[in-house]
């Protein structure tokens, strides 16, 4: 009988990039690290440097990114970043990084996928935690044209389903409505591309506001009032709603542990996944932390080791 266990990286690995809204150079150095250490990002460029753990309530702010915090110390736009970490199933893992915001790269998570994996993952000598959710939580907001909700129930894994509704023509000719199960191991293949996506008149307003200075054609999806600006065009048919996935993903790896949960959004973001969170958190009757000493009892899927493509 083998138990499902923690992983981290078998090496050190680092990437070179720029912030997709500060424009800044910023290098990052991801770490294997000690079984229930969690990730931990630390910023090295500050004349201490301060270690920022991940958890729900560190985050601080979910304006177009998620950000988290430890006393002044941030670190912003996580979640991409996270969602290859809960992809590969890394439990693990310190995150040196000069500068407040994860460098952007392409806009997706395929490049941090590429980069865990090239460090190789390894197993610890630890059981994998996970937080099982017991009881349905949802939060909502506004009503009508204006509603956004946002749900987790009981579920023996994690599956995630996400509708957006943009009433773009570029985004209602694509698929708006995308179901996605963490155990098929198809993560890298089919949520990891899905680039982060903006509305050209939205970056002139975020620029004149000294936002996403680093953002461009080559890390974001841009459209204009009617069609998508990107030469090559989309990466998946339905790449808006999957990138909305890739992000919650993200955010709610921020909780500390894989999720065995149903997800449901409609309309959903970073402040609202957050607010989510926050609500099963508050209440100890809706969730417990368990662990599979006999892998076999696990999910489907989620002992093995992802595909790399």
């Amino acid at each position: 009988m083998r138990m499902l266990a923690q992983r981290t990286l078998k090496s050190l690995t680092r990437a070179v990039g720029v912030g997709l809204h500060s424009g800044e150079r910023v290098e990052l150095t991801l770490r294997p690290a000690p079984p229930d250490t969690g990730i931990v990002f630390r910023r090295i460029d500050l004349p201490e440097p301060v270690d920022i753990p991940v958890n729900a309530r560190s985050v601080t702010d979910t304006r177009l990114a998620s950000t988290l915090s430890h006393g002044d110390a941030k670190v912003r736009t996580v979640e991409h970043l996270m969602s290859a970490c809960a992809g590969l199933g890394l439990d693990n893992l310190y995150i040196d990084i000069t500068a407040e915001e994860v460098p952007i790269l392409d806009g997706s998570a395929s490049s941090f996928v590429y980069l865990l994996q090239s460090a190789g993952i390894e197993l610890q000598n630890a059981p994998k935690r996970f937080l099982r959710v017991l009881k349905p939580v949802e939060v909502r907001e506004g009503e009508g044209d204006q509603l956004k909700w946002a749900r987790l129930e009981p579920h023996h894994g994690f599956t995630l389903s996400f509708e957006i509704d943009f009433q773009h023509p570029a985004v209602d000719s694509t698929g708006q409505q995308v179901t996605f199960d963490m155990g098929s191991g198809r993560y890298s293949r089919d949520i990891a591309r899905a680039r982060t996506f903006a509305f050209s008149k939205d970056v002139e307003m975020m620029r004149a506001n000294g936002l996403a200075l680093g953002g461009g054609l080559d890390n974001a999806i841009v459209m204009d009032d009617t069609k998508v600006l990107n030469v090559d065009g989309l990466r998946y048919a339905e790449e808006f709603a999957k990138h909305k996935i890739l992000d919650a993903i993200g955010d709610l790896y921020c909780v500390g542990q894989p999720m065995l949960a149903a997800y449901s959004a409609f309309r959903s973001g970073h402040a609202l996944n957050n607010q989510l969170l926050r609500a099963l958190l508050a209440r100890e009757d809706a969730y417990e932390i368990v662990s599979f000493e006999d892998e076999k009892k696990a999910p489907a899927g989620f002992a093995q080791l992802v595909r790399a493509w």
